[in-house]
């Protein structure tokens, strides 16, 4: 016999669907953002956590939580691109570090002047506390998410 889902269980069913439903409007207005420098969603998330400082590919997938193969595939198109480039990881010897180049830092300039009137319209339209309050619940329900993985799939030492 299948387990009842709980009202707690119904609930964050409702919160993933409408996580879901704000991504992919996040990444539709992501796109526009990007577009009049030739970037996408997907190439400012990654390029935004290296322009942080050189990370490997494995380390750009899981503070971003995507898959390290994606992000490979991404920071390949930024490298043609001359956005980033890959150095050398003293910490390890195949994995390349991706690291911004100023050309990449001209880009999310850009992209950084035309995100902050577009957060402050869409974020001044909500109650402030509220939107803390939310803020805090994801971040609390992404680290239970975490929690969870980990105790299904204990690391096995081979991601850089």
């Amino acid at each position: 016999m299948d387990e009842p889902t709980t009202t707690a269980g119904d609930t964050f069913g409702e919160i993933v669907l409408e996580v879901f439903r704000l991504n992919g409007r996040l990444i539709d207005a992501g796109n526009s953002l990007t577009a009049p420098v030739g970037l996408t969603s997907a190439r400012w998330q990654v390029l935004g956590v290296v322009a942080g400082g050189p990370a490997s590919v494995a380390q750009v997938a899981r503070a971003m939580g995507l898959t390290r193969q994606s992000v490979q595939r991404t920071a390949d198109l930024l490298a043609a691109d001359r956005l980033v480039q890959y150095t050398d990881n003293p910490h390890h010897r195949r994995a390349k570090l991706v690291t911004v180049t100023p050309e990449g830092l001209q880009a999310l300039g850009y992209i950084q002047r035309r995100q902050a009137p577009w957060a402050n319209r869409i974020g001044g339209q909500h109650d402030l506390e509220q939107m803390r309050t939310a803020a805090t619940v994801l971040r609390q329900l992404r680290e239970s998410l975490e929690r969870d993985e980990q105790g299904r799939n204990p690391p096995t030492g081979s991601d850089v």
